[in-house]
């Protein structure tokens, strides 16, 4: 089967404002790299509009209505402190990274693909079930968890973060639910502040590996495969989502970490082969952060090519 890339021009629409580093070239950036490496086996698709039942899964209708009143008619909308912004695009780009997915999930469980990349904008990691956090206004990898349960019923979903920012909105969406496992590599201390390793869930769902300015491949390594892989094996998911943020590469100008394109495919394979028997082989992977436009698009090709087993 293929690794299926959904994306939309209308992702290319939400626009923040300039200088904003979560612009609509971060977008450009991925799917030209990708378009460009050619890689077998891989098939593109039209990202469909999420629905208010799905971001209701984990946002609530108040916050819905709420994001949904603000969308400006012209120039710009803050939903937060400033760091989230909206425009009249964004509305549309976020139902679409909503979407796109939900769709993702329905592709895999229901044997249309091998795995999928959801190539869309804004992230969505940061949301909280009633606030927007950190460029991110809906959680559309925490969505697409409980769709697969909703929808599909399955009972054990696991999301794995590698971001150089912990996923906080994620992280407290699936504190209190023991069949579904978050498990995040992140820069601490750093932005949101959250992501200790005592936050560990009701049933010791919740994985965090904190990991220090400067962390480069072999502390990465040894610290996922000593803690965060084997949680995974255990956990033992029937589908693994990934939040794929690439602003810990060592070309990103916001975060402190080293990773490199390789260091991408390795953690893409591992959690690939950690989830293998438990899952077969169903993955979801969602665009998360990421602000080198280098480092993004070389670090989504890695990602990809690792998903298609290259």
């Amino acid at each position: 089967m293929s690794t299926l890339i959904y994306t939309h021009t209308d992702c290319l629409e939400h626009r923040p404002g300039p200088g904003h580093p979560e612009s609509p070239a971060r977008l450009e950036a991925v799917l030209k790299a990708l378009q460009g490496a050619r890689l077998d086996g891989v098939v593109w698709g039209e990202a469909p509009l999420g629905t208010a039942a799905q971001v209701q899964l984990v946002h609530t209708p108040q916050y819905l209505r709420w994001v949904e009143s603000l969308r400006p008619e012209d120039g710009y909308q803050a939903l937060d402190a400033g760091d989230t912004v909206i425009s009249p695009g964004s509305w549309n780009a976020v139902m679409r990274c909503v979407g796109a997915a939900c769709a993702g999930v329905d592709d895999v469980v229901e044997g249309r693909a091998a795995n999928v990349f959801c190539a869309t904008r804004p992230c969505g990691h940061h949301a909280e079930a009633d606030r927007a956090m950190g460029f991110c206004v809906f959680n559309q990898a925490a969505i697409a968890a409980m769709h697969a349960q909703r929808a599909h019923g399955l009972q054990k979903v696991a999301v794995v973060d590698f971001d150089v920012h912990h996923g906080n909105g994620t992280q407290n969406s699936f504190f209190r639910h023991p069949d579904l496992f978050y498990g995040s590599c992140h820069q601490a201390p750093f932005y949101p502040g959250t992501g200790a390793r005592h936050e560990s869930g009701v049933a010791g769902n919740i994985v965090n590996v904190p990991l220090p300015r400067g962390c480069g491949s072999a502390m990465f390594r040894e610290r996922m495969g000593a803690e965060l892989l084997p949680a995974l094996r255990h956990f033992a998911p029937e589908l693994l989502i990934i939040s794929a943020g690439f602003d810990a590469h060592q070309q990103d100008p916001l975060g402190g970490l080293e990773f490199t394109d390789d260091d991408y495919h390795w953690i893409t394979r591992e959690l690939m082969d950690a989830t293998a028997d438990s899952s077969r082989g169903r993955v979801v992977s969602v665009l998360e952060g990421g602000y080198s436009l280098e480092g993004l698009a070389s670090g989504c090709v890695a990602h990809v090519r690792a998903l298609r087993g290259h």
